[in-house]
């Protein structure tokens, strides 16, 4: 006689990324290679977070599509496998702009004014008016895209716990009103590197200093080329420290361990100059980038079935999604028939009233 089989529930992950266009090799590094890994150990839901892109680009709505095409090729040149990890658009589950509402209404002003990126972005935004509802309140948004799939974890560097923290706090206000229906999700800390941009800050695309996954062998060169160093070494004879070098910081994530090793030496006793230096750096990056641009460039061939399996990947959020708002709206009882009177055309005529039962499920088709 066979022993009964057992099966295990993985545990959920869930992380996303605005469509604000290309991805970078800081994005590669940072998260994408983490989430690869993680598709094969967890229940894991990628997703393109589209509506949060409008907290700050509402004004100006004419990339978005083109933008959302542009990721979803990164997705995958990355690794991400529709077969492995659940990948979505967060506007094509309509359930999260439900449960963002219904969020809402417990939330605290003050939890919202205090987040610390809401002051910072503002100040680094000016060229727009960020004095939206949209904008304030989108870590409501963010607790509702992680809620709403019950994840257990979310991939998070350290300086983003602090954001996770208030997702919990909510999770942990809403169940004290209507029930533990949500866990509370739990920081994963990634292990990645922090990959600098070319002039030594972090990588972004809003500060120009960005490498894309798509760049052409031209281009990864030229803005190679360009980098910044060892600003102490002003002379080619200058020894040099590669522990402040962007450069550096390239050759310990793409080149082989001798030519690091050579770097390193070489570099502090200036027997390598950073003309050379980048050269030798952009050959091996050239080389590391190679199968993900490969990837990406079968892929762009093939744009419907690039936007196929996105609308794939969100029929199947949206079962996920539909059956966490069944228990949330039972939870609040907002889930019973509701009779209202049928008369004139704002539902108050004067004749014989009729009723009718209003499905739980079906949204109203407008409203007074």
């Amino acid at each position: 006689m066979s022993s009964p089989q057992i099966f295990l529930t993985r545990e959920r992950v869930l992380s996303g990324m605005r469509p604000t266009g290309k991805l970078h090799l800081g994005n590669l590094v940072g998260a994408l290679e983490n989430w690869v890994r993680m598709q094969k150990k967890f229940d894991s839901y990628f997703f393109i977070a589209d509506w949060h892109a409008l907290t700050t680009d509402y004004a100006d709505t004419s990339r978005i599509q083109e933008n959302t095409l542009e990721v979803m090729l990164d997705y995958l040149a990355a690794g991400l496998d529709p077969n492995a990890a659940v990948i979505f658009l967060q506007s094509h589950v309509p359930e999260h702009a439900e449960l963002h509402l219904l969020l809402s209404q417990v939330v605290p002003l003050g939890w919202l004014e205090r987040v610390p990126t809401y002051k910072e972005q503002r100040e680094n935004l000016r060229d727009r008016d960020l004095n939206t509802y949209g904008f304030l309140g989108y870590p409501v948004l963010q607790t509702a895209d992680v809620l709403m799939y019950k994840a257990d974890f979310v991939p998070v560097g350290e300086d983003q716990v602090a954001h996770l923290e208030l997702s919990r706090e909510i999770c942990r206000r809403f169940n004290s009103f209507y029930g533990e229906i949500f866990p509370e999700p739990r920081p994963l800390l990634t292990a990645s590197a922090r990959l600098p941009g070319t002039d030594g800050r972090k990588m972004s695309k809003s500060f120009g200093n960005a490498i894309f996954i798509s760049d052409s062998e031209a281009e990864v060169r030229q803005k190679v080329s360009v980098m910044i160093t060892d600003p102490a070494r002003k002379r080619r004879s200058d020894p040099g420290n590669p522990d402040i070098c962007p450069v550096y910081a390239f050759h310990k994530l793409v080149s082989p361990a001798a030519t690091v090793e050579m770097v390193n030496m070489e570099c502090r006793r200036a027997g390598i100059g950073c003309v050379e230096d980048k050269k030798l750096m952009a050959d091996n990056l050239v080389k590391a980038i190679a199968p993900f641009q490969q990837r990406r460039r079968e892929y762009e061939a093939k744009p419907d079935e690039v936007w196929d399996i996105l609308e794939d990947g969100s029929r199947k959020a949206r079962q996920t999604a539909q059956a966490t708002m069944q228990e949330v709206r039972a939870a609040m009882n907002l889930s019973r028939a509701v009779r209202v009177s049928q008369g004139g055309k704002d539902g108050q005529g004067t004749g014989a009233k009729k009723s009718t039962a209003v499905a739980k499920a079906k949204q109203p088709a407008g409203a007074d």
